[in-house]
């Protein structure tokens, strides 16, 4: 009997055996955002050097991402801040943010999360599908996205306790 239970192995050996999506599921802080322009060199990107931000991944297959830099300057305060903040206020605040949420999946084989837009705060992205490829270790999750420029995206997540 104790010989069966052994080859059960242990509960955290259970997890470790889950499918990637599977560990994927559940809420994630972002830890950084770094871009490496082709042949350039890597520097901070969208949100500067201490970006603040969650992606959030349910197991039903939907997703939202939100990050930016925390550093953004304030608007002035109005009775309507949507309606009353001049137009080049807004771009510039705008530039330091990102949001977009939609559908998510895994390809277990290649080890990539596949992202389908659903809405975008930058509108060129709405119904577009981006993938990344996954390492996930210690709690931490990269992503790592190469566009069709040749700029390479690398953004880490650590789970949200």
């Amino acid at each position: 009997m104790i010989a069966g239970l052994t080859l059960l192995g242990t509960p955290a050996s259970w997890a470790q055996q889950k499918p990637l999506k599977g560990q994927l599921v559940g809420a994630w802080t972002l830890v950084s955002v770094e871009v490496t322009p082709k042949g350039g060199t890597k520097r901070s990107g969208l949100g500067g050097p201490n970006p603040k931000g969650v992606l959030i991944l349910d197991a039903s297959g939907r997703y939202a991402n939100v990050f930016g830099r925390p550093d953004r300057p304030k608007f002035k305060p109005t009775a309507n801040l949507r309606a009353d903040t001049p137009a080049a206020e807004f771009g510039e605040a705008a530039r330091a943010f990102a949001a977009n949420f939609g559908t998510w999946s895994v390809n277990e084989a290649d080890k990539t999360l596949i992202r389908k837009y659903e809405l975008a705060l930058i509108p060129n992205n709405d119904n577009n599908e981006t993938k990344a490829s996954i390492s996930l270790a210690k709690g931490e999750l990269k992503l790592v996205q190469v566009s069709a420029a040749g700029t390479t995206t690398e953004v880490v997540y650590r789970r949200a306790k």
